[in-house]
């Protein structure tokens, strides 16, 4: 899946969740007006769409799409090594 495909994925699954139009890249969530049960709701549907575990700590990171979208990135890439430490 390429980046531009899986950035507009998320886009539209947090545009949902939000009701929103538009999810900006950088403008963050809380900006959006997204609260946090909001934002548990998009990270269990980022968790059922890509299969990925997002662990308590990295929900800080899930601010704007960018980061979310990173952090995305990184749970797909690393999941071989996730379990290393």
């Amino acid at each position: 899946m390429s980046n531009a495909n899986m950035k507009e994925e998320l886009r539209a699954l947090i545009a949902e969740i939000a009701e929103k139009d538009e999810i900006p890249d950088d403008v963050s969530f809380k900006d959006l007006g997204i609260d946090s049960m909001m934002g548990v709701e998009i990270v269990a549907a980022i968790e059922r769409k890509y299969q990925v575990k997002i662990e308590d700590a990295e929900l800080v990171q899930v601010t704007t799409l960018n980061a979310s979208m990173a952090l995305v990135q990184k749970k797909l890439g690393g999941e071989l090594h996730a379990h290393v430490a």
